[in-house]
């Protein structure tokens, strides 16, 4: 993931003013050698320190050099190196590079300085330049602001590196300010900043605020070699709330975490889930330039759902996020650990094809190394059209040396099986122009759609598997199906693990209900047709950040439906020979793997890897 790190740098006359700092993120980078994995943690920071105060007196007609110091310091152990960029800040505006005029306590616009870097004459203006560098690792400056420059009212490069440091030793370059003061320029404080952004690697772009119209809610791709566009949703003065969209943008090597209110995610509480629903004040989005913009909220890839450990993981708290990379077939997805304590995978799979060999045990959930049911050679190649009978098309691939070749059949009892590929290279095609402004429009959110013998893998396709969970699933190695059905005793989170149901189990936490209470009582948390009030929270509750369970419908009958209305998401446990128990949630209402369904129909899946 592209890291910023911000740092506002005050400069005022006559007046103090501290830096404001914003630490970044941690992620991860992995190197391997030939029998092993070794995630290493890739740690990019900045901080500023004041040598001096960014303040001065400064007599008519007089210009001050070197007003103020400020130290920049870097440690990154990125490969492919970090750059510093600069833009103006006054009053917390991005790209305002004057010094706002103060006088008697009063802001007047009429005498605000602007930048230059005159040093006499007419004009009074400031400047800032980067003048020194220090540290094992010093980064190249700028040409243009290697001398005095004026503050940029869009972000440019001020240093870079081109390559790794280390985690400890870093490096540090200094800004300093100028200004001149033309004769007649009245006596006052005039104040404004200068923000840095480090962004790594250092090929990445600087990222930057974006500007939304009265009455829209508008999302941002917020990143480079992202596919997909987006519309806007319109708000109304009276509305006090709104769905937000899914995602139609994807991001290679990046997980779509959700949606954020600051472009660099600077306010570190204003996440979003992808269909989350958001409240407000009547009118907030409708004044003058007051629309709501939303920024991707992308993380980069911290190494393999294969290797990743948790819920032990000690880097992972609750509502913690990373993510991961599907090892067959390089997708990555964002990774939270949830309520429960378990880590789920809070983006749909959207897995299609696959030609890893599963000699070292990577394919899927249950399936061991070739030894045990041969290499994993996936699923189909993704279709331009939808499946429309058993054929081999419609199979998931399993071959080996020592037990030949054997196929995954997803067909179904009564009728053609689906594997409709929601996210395939015709859908990946239409996203550039789709411009969704509605939940029912084609989404990368949404992922692939499996009906429930592709979801668990099955072999054989078994229709014996009546109130059972399997053991086999898609979900990557390690990683598993939840587990679903109804709960027949005392609902107790620290008892025995056979009488808890996953998807059970996590509703019921994110509800933030009290272990021990009756089965009666914690359903009527999720069942509309009860007089409890809190139904309308749980709903709400599954789709915040980081929960993140969309509404992504279904395909029945050759079509996909149901899309922006329900979430439907299977489990492990079969319900009957023809019947499996999965999670539903509406806008009024959850099921929480607690209802089952015809095994034909095509559904989303969601991972998990719990201890």
């Amino acid at each position: 993931m592209k890291k910023a790190v911000l740092i506002d740098v005050g400069f005022i006359t006559a007046m103090l003013i501290s830096a404001q700092i914003l630490t970044s993120s941690v992620s991860r980078a992995e190197s391997a050698t030939a029998n092993a994995t070794v995630t290493v943690a890739e740690a990019c920071t900045m901080t500023a320190t004041i040598d001096s105060a960014h303040s001065t007196i400064v007599n008519p007609g007089q210009y001050v050099d070197e007003i103020g110091q400020t130290t920049l310091k870097v440690v990154c152990n990125d490969a492919e190196g970090y750059a510093i960029y600069a833009v103006g800040n006054a009053n917390n505006e991005y790209g305002n590079n004057k010094l706002l005029a103060s006088l008697g306590g009063t802001l007047n616009p009429t005498y605000d300085i602007a930048t230059g870097t005159a040093t006499s004459g007419n004009t009074s203006n400031w400047a800032m330049k980067v003048n020194a560098v220090s540290g094992a690792y010093t980064p190249t400056i700028q040409n243009s602001f290697g001398s005095y420059h004026e503050v940029p009212n869009a972000y440019m490069k001020v240093a870079e590196y081109a390559s790794n440091t280390d985690t400890s030793t870093g490096s540090s370059i200094t800004s300093t300010y100028a200004a001149f003061v033309k004769p007649d320029q009245p006596a006052g404080n005039y104040n404004g900043k200068v923000k840095y952004t480090m962004v790594h690697p250092v090929s990445a772009n600087s990222v930057a605020p974006q500007t939304t119209g009265a009455g829209q809610i508008c999302y941002y791709p917020n990143g480079q070699n992202v596919e997909g566009t987006m519309g806007c949703q319109t708000v109304s003065a009276s509305d006090t709330s709104i769905t937000l969209l899914a995602s139609n943008f994807s991001r290679e090597g990046y997980g779509f975490a959700g949606w954020s209110k600051t472009y660099d995610y600077s306010d570190g509480t204003g996440f979003f889930g992808p269909q989350e629903d958001i409240t407000f004040t009547a009118g907030e989005y409708t004044g003058d330039n007051s629309g709501l913009s939303l920024y991707a909220h992308w993380i980069k890839s911290a190494g393999n759902l294969q290797s990743f450990s948790c819920p032990n993981n000690t880097t992972m708290s609750i509502g913690s996020v990373t993510a991961l990379t599907d090892q067959r077939d390089n997708e990555t997805y964002a990774v939270a650990k949830l309520a429960d304590g378990n880590c789920w995978m809070i983006e749909n799979l959207r897995l299609e094809s696959t030609n890893v060999d599963n000699s070292t045990g990577l394919l899927a959930e249950g399936y061991g190394t070739s030894s045990t049911y041969g290499n994993f050679s996936g699923l189909a190649v993704a279709e331009s059209t939808n499946f429309s009978d058993t054929t081999a098309a419609n199979s998931l691939y399993y071959s080996g040396t020592q037990e030949g070749t054997a196929t995954i059949n997803i067909g179904t009892l009564d009728g053609p099986g689906y594997r409709m590929p929601r996210y395939n290279n015709t859908n990946t095609s239409a996203r550039a122009t789709n411009n969704p402004t509605t939940n029912n429009s084609a989404m990368y959110s949404y992922g692939n759609y499996y009906n429930w013998h592709a979801a668990i893998a099955d072999l054989i396709y078994n229709d014996t598997l009546n109130q059972s969970t399997t053991g086999t699933s898609l979900c990557p190695n390690s990683w598993h199906l939840p587990t679903g059905g109804t709960i027949t005793t005392t609902v107790n989170v620290t008892g025995d693990p056979t009488t808890w149901r996953e998807f059970y189990n996590l509703g019921y936490t994110i509800m933030g209900s009290v272990a021990n209470d009756s089965v009666a009582q914690a359903d009527a948390y999720y069942d509309n047709n009860t007089t409890n009030a809190n139904n309308d929270t749980a709903t709400k509750a599954f789709r915040k950040y980081p929960n993140n369970f969309i509404y992504s419908g279904n395909y029945n009958n050759s079509s996909v439906v149901n899309q922006g209305k329900y979430g439907l998401y299977w489990s492990s446990t079969s319900y009957s020979y023809n019947l499996a128990d999965y999670l539903y949630v509406s806008n009024s209402n959850v099921y929480p793997g607690t209802r089952y369904y015809n095994k034909s129909y095509a559904r989303s899946i969601r991972c998990l890897r719990s201890s």
